[in-house]
């Protein structure tokens, strides 16, 4: 078959393309590139109407001296024991505004091939649009790998103030000086001093941990108040017994004496 594309790009980026086996298999529409030394070996599935032919092949591009390319190549079905061999020969001429490229295609199937059994009208028709997205691809800019940005340094103070005010800034909380409470005296004649509360407390945190502080119990006037102690029954029972034994004692005396009146 004979096919003609028109792609508005210079004729100078195609033949460049063509020359570059990477840009030739990244402008393939649908090749899955094996893991090979070989850029143009892999898998291509071929849509013809509503069937699907999956080859497995591989292929290469010759340039010849009269200016034109020869893209050749052979493949076996996937899922199958046919096989398929096909040459696509492209020149390019400059055209207003771009480029025209004509492209003649053969292929030679062997006698079992699924494609061998499809309508002649549908395999012109998938071949038409397979080399037209070719040939748009071999038009497409080429792709520069991104360098990853470079990492991020840590800024450097200019001057040493700048150096006093960074270390200031990571002051440990413990040189932090304690603000006096709310109840505090204020005015003129108020100490200056923070009260001696505050002060012991920070004198107990220095040195210590700060898992240490968290669960140290509260001291001076933030302490808790102890629980006042319940009377047991022991005392009021230590009172009792000899009120009781008075109390009989004392019966005791009162009913003698009045025996002793009657």
């Amino acid at each position: 078959m004979e096919h003609q594309v028109f792609v508005p790009v210079p004729a100078d980026r195609l033949r460049e393309a063509l020359a570059d086996p990477v840009r030739v298999a990244r402008a393939v529409p649908g090749l899955q590139q094996d893991a090979t030394a070989d850029p143009l070996t892999g898998r291509l599935k071929l849509r013809v109407g509503g069937h699907s032919v999956t080859y497995r092949g591989t292929a290469g591009v010759t340039r010849h001296e009269d200016g034109s390319y020869t893209v050749k190549g052979e493949a076996t079905e996937s899922r199958g024991t046919g096989s398929a061999e096909f040459t696509v020969t492209v020149r390019l001429a400059e055209a207003a505004d771009g480029t025209t490229a004509d492209l003649t295609a053969t292929a030679v199937t062997t006698t079992g091939a699924r494609t061998a059994e499809l309508p002649a009208d549908q395999l012109a028709s998938a071949a038409a649009r397979l080399l037209t997205r070719f040939l748009e691809g071999l038009a497409e800019e080429p792709q520069e790998p991104v360098a990853p940005p470079p990492p991020e340094q840590p800024e450097q103070p200019e001057s040493e103030a700048d150096a006093d005010d960074l270390a200031d800034a990571h002051t440990s909380v413990f040189d932090t000086e304690v603000p006096p409470p709310s109840d505090a005296p204020a005015g003129p004649g108020a100490a200056a001093q923070p009260p001696a509360e505050a002060a012991h407390a920070r004198r107990t945190m220095i040195g210590r941990s700060a898992e240490e502080v968290d669960h140290a119990p509260p001291r001076g006037r933030y302490a808790p108040v102890p629980a006042p102690q319940a009377v047991t029954a022991n005392s009021t029972l230590r009172w009792a017994a000899p009120a009781a034994a008075f109390a009989v004692a004392s019966a005791i005396v009162v009913t003698r004496a009045l025996r002793k009146r009657r």
